[in-house]
């Protein structure tokens, strides 16, 4: 017990003096302000996101105008396209040239792009989003059912996707109007730190290919619902609901999403073969729950089989949103091989995020 008597004269003293350093920090901790310890941005901000226009399409330069007014994005992240107005599908030779004048055009600091249109939205046989986020490459949309290059941002925890992992994760502020996507922007706006009350509704539906992801609510349901309230749903529909935040679901049509509310910052998808052709689809787009009030959503732009993997895993949307990570954060890091497809919402929402950051 009284073995430390017998070490060197000199060492003891070393002892006593980091003793008295511990000491003294300890004491000078409990007096440190928060002026002193800014909290860290956890997040993506304007000042990491590029906004793509296209100049030969009036609507785009509208959205481009107003969506960096009311985010207050630097103007040098303003960065310019020619593209032809109205077509759904890009050449992926022209997008390479392309690509390459945005990329030459994007500044240093700029970690993510959001695009200003709806058409168009794939780029053979790619989603427009992920084309622009890695560039093209059929790597990333395999024909038939099979695997496809993966994401390296899938549930990574970088805050600098393309400093860290050389991918800028995109999302596009699309919408059948100017005055539609106007509304998705301010409902991002509105979402902010607000912390929103509500309920996640988890549906397992009669539908058993597209029900793939029903596999992970009763871990949902363990890991999440002290914080937020989550509900699982045996049913296709849901209607005349209050506050919904969060609505996953598996079916090539969804009935009545238009009778509910959604909170601003809501994220709601369907998981079906082409839910993310915007437009002249057999199948319902994904455009139908941004105009029922949805501020998210995602769907595939080309046949993806029944993958897991090429959706959207609820599990890790929800927790990273929850952790007030941003959408276009939350929801790019849940798709583990998002080649096929395209991400739409206002990017920067981020109802959880601390108001502080």
């Amino acid at each position: 017990m009284n073995g430390h008597h017998r070490l060197p004269l000199r060492i003891r003293c070393a002892l006593q003096c980091l003793l008295m350093v511990v000491f003294i920090s300890g004491c000078n901790a409990g007096t440190e302000t928060e002026a002193d310890n800014p909290p860290v941005a956890t997040s993506l901000g304007p000042e990491q996101l590029g906004v793509i226009v296209n100049d030969n399409d009036p609507d785009s330069q509208a959205v481009a105008a107003y969506y960096m007014e009311k985010r207050g994005i630097p103007a040098g992240n303003l960065i310019h396209a020619q593209l032809t107005p109205g077509r759904k599908v890009m050449n992926p030779d022209r997008f390479r040239l392309l690509l390459e004048d945005v990329r030459a055009n994007t500044p240093a600091s700029v970690q993510a792009y959001v695009l200003t249109w709806t058409l168009p939205y794939r780029v053979g046989c790619m989603s427009i989003t992920t084309a622009f986020a890695a560039g093209f490459d059929e790597a990333w949309c395999a024909k038939g059912c099979k695997a496809t290059q993966k994401s390296p941002y899938y549930n990574a925890g970088t805050t600098r996707p393309f400093t860290d992992l050389g991918v800028r994760p995109t999302m596009m502020l699309a919408g059948e109007s100017f005055e539609d996507v106007r509304a998705l922007i301010d409902r991002g706006i509105a979402a902010d730190g607000s912390r929103p009350n509500g309920t996640g509704y988890l549906l397992s539906t009669t539908d058993r290919a597209r029900n793939v992801r029903a596999r992970f609510y009763h871990g949902i349901i363990l890991m999440q619902s002290d914080r937020f309230g989550l509900k699982v749903i045996q049913g296709n529909t849901l209607q005349h609901r209050p506050g919904v935040m969060f609505y996953f679901t598996g079916l090539p049509h969804v009935k009545g999403i238009e009778t509910n509310r959604y909170r601003p910052g809501a994220i709601a998808d369907h998981l079906t073969s082409a839910g993310g052709k915007l437009s002249g689809s057999g199948q319902m787009s994904s455009l139908e729950w941004l105009k029922a009030g949805a501020t998210g959503s995602y769907g595939t732009v080309v046949e993806p089989c029944a993958f897991v993997q090429k959706f959207p895993r609820p599990d890790i949307v929800i927790n990273r949103y929850l952790n007030g990570e941003t959408l276009i954060e939350s929801y790019w890091k849940s798709v583990a091989w998002p080649g096929q497809g395209i991400f739409i919402g206002e990017p920067l929402a981020a109802p959880f995020r601390d108001p502080r950051e």
